[in-house]
C-alpha cells in the first residue's frame, strides 16, 4: 500500500477519533439535555446505546490504525493481525446489535413514528452486513497468511536443495 494511502488514511482516523471524542464530550450531553421531557424508559437507554456506539466506533478506528502500523511494517500477514480484524468484527457487530436497539427502545409510544424505527432497524442490518463483509476478509486474511507460510517453506527447502 502507498504511502500517500496510509498517511491519509490516517489522517481520516486521527479526525475521525477526535471527532468522536468531541460528540462524546459534547454533543451527547445535549442530547441528554433535549431528552429531558422524553420518559425515563426511553432517556437514558437512548444516551447509552449512542455512548456505546460512539465506543464501538473508536474502537474499530484504532483497530484500523494499528492495522495500517503492520501494513507500514510488512507484518500484516501474520497471526497477529487476526487479533485487530477480529476486535473489529466484533465491535462492528455491536454496533448493529446497538442499532437494533435503539429501534427497541423507540418503538414504543407515538413519539417516533414507525418509518424512522423501520430505517434504524434497516441501518442495523447493513452494519451487520459490514461485519460479515470483515469476516469474509478475516478469511481471505487467512489464505493469505497460509499462503504467506507455505512460500517461505517452499523457500527454505529449495535453498536447502541448493
Amino acid at each position: 500500500m502507498g504511502h500517500v494511502v496510509v498517511l491519509t488514511l490516517r489522517v481520516v482516523l486521527a479526525l475521525g477519533i477526535a471527532g468522536s471524542v468531541f460528540v462524546q464530550a459534547v454533543m451527547v450531553p445535549l442530547l441528554a439535555i433535549d431528552l429531558k421531557e422524553a420518559p425515563a424508559g426511553v432517556r437514558a437507554p437512548v444516551v447509552v446505546i449512542v455512548l456505546l456506539g460512539i465506543v464501538s466506533a473508536q474502537v474499530v478506528m484504532v483497530c484500523v490504525w494499528r492495522l495500517l502500523t503492520m501494513v507500514r511494517r510488512d507484518t500484516v500477514f501474520s497471526s497477529a493481525a487476526f487479533r485487530y480484524v477480529d476486535v473489529v468484527i466484533g465491535a462492528v457487530a455491536v454496533a448493529a446489535l446497538l442499532a437494533f436497539a435503539l429501534g427497541v427502545v423507540l418503538a414504543p409510544g407515538e413519539a417516533v413514528p414507525p418509518g424512522i424505527v423501520l430505517l434504524i432497524g434497516g441501518f442495523g442490518l447493513m452494519i451487520a452486513g459490514v461485519a460479515l463483509l470483515v469476516y469474509v476478509l478475516r478469511m481471505l486474511l487467512a489464505q493469505a497468511v497460509a499462503r504467506d507460510a507455505e512460500a517461505s517453506s517452499l523457500r527454505s527447502e529449495l535453498d536447502e536443495v541448493i
